[in-house]
């Protein structure tokens, strides 16, 4: 009988990690090897459906290989993060978030996920600035004077949101809690309805996307007071910022774009997600696309996305505790 020596275990041993160490990288350099899904948590015509529908053809594109988007809304926007958070960590499942993955968890007791662990962060890739408007029949003008007015008439007045726990409703609750106003919330199943009866003058004030505002504002049916964001909006360079007109604790209420994978995902594909998402989003052609809905490219690394999303998730967890806010 032939006795392995120590030799010849080192030597397998060796062969054995050569193996998986080629396979691997095998692995790596041909991915994506197949059909890439990229799940949208929300309904078609959405922030992050929009992004994902510019966006899928050009990396199909580039990977010779089709690139589908799967739309799976529900709880705002829990089922479809849940969805990626237990897919397999190969890269073919991605998830095309917007910021509620930093707000819905904390609406409901179970979420199934958890936002800050439960994934691989890619990179943020758009932003879209939002802005407090108001029906005229409000006389104020400029956020000083909208301040002193809702101060000076509590409970007098409503505001809409496309539902509650969105951006549209936690950004008013935040700036209701830092200044002390009181208002009533008025929830609405989707931005249709909200912004329908904000021009009816059924409610008075909302948050919402500068874009989404814009036609309105410009026909003199809405007024807008104030953008987030540290600059103004190129489209309406007369309406300040909100830390131009004093109030500092707005600059990072916007809706921001995010690609997320599974948990556990090599980074040798982020890596190349990074680098193939950074040159699609650059293209001149998807620029403009972008810029028509609104989104500007705003790009990060993981680790930039990361420290967003703890930040957030932190922030919004207050806020929503402070004005106990439950899910619809």
């Amino acid at each position: 009988m032939k006795i392995c020596t120590p030799r010849f275990f080192a030597a397998a041993l060796m062969g054995v990690a050569l193996w998986s160490s080629a396979l691997t990288s095998t692995t790596w350099a041909a991915y994506p090897d197949r059909v890439v899904t990229l799940v949208v948590p929300f309904t078609a015509g959405s922030g992050s459906d929009i992004l994902a529908r510019i966006i899928s053809p050009k990396l199909a594109e580039r990977w010779q290989q089709a690139v589908i988007v799967d739309n799976r809304p529900g709880a705002s926007g829990n089922i479809g993060a849940d969805y990626v958070a237990k897919a397999p960590a190969d890269g073919h499942n991605l998830l095309m978030a917007i910021n509620t993955i930093t707000m819905a968890p904390n609406l409901y007791k179970k979420p199934g996920f958890d936002p800050v662990t439960d994934f691989s962060p890619v990179m943020k890739l758009t932003v879209a600035n939002f802005a407090i408007v108001t029906n005229p029949v409000l006389a104020p003008s400029d956020l000083k004077s909208l301040i002193q007015w809702l101060k000076a008439h509590p409970d007098q007045y409503n505001y809409g949101s496309p539902g509650n726990g969105t951006p549209h409703h936690l950004a008013m609750e935040l700036m209701k809690m830092q200044l002390g106003l009181e208002m009533l919330h008025v929830p609405y199943k989707g931005i249709s309805g909200a912004t329908t009866d904000l021009l009816g003058g059924q409610v008075q004030l909302m948050f919402a996307s500068v874009h989404s505002m814009l036609p309105h504002v410009k026909a003199g049916k809405l007024k807008m007071i104030a953008v987030t964001g540290a600059t103004r909006w190129a489209l309406l360079p007369n309406v300040g910022t909100f830390k131009e007109q004093g109030v500092d604790f707005m600059d990072a209420v916007d809706a921001w774009y995010a690609m997320f994978a599974p948990p556990k995902t090599s980074p040798e594909i982020i890596n190349k997600l990074i680098k193939d998402l950074t040159a699609v989003v650059n293209m001149p052609d998807v620029k403009e696309q972008l810029g028509a809905q609104g989104l500007t490219v705003q790009l990060s690394t993981p680790e930039q996305l990361a420290q967003l999303v703890a930040n957030d998730t932190a922030r919004w967890k207050k806020t929503i505790a402070d004005a106990h806010i439950t899910a619809d």
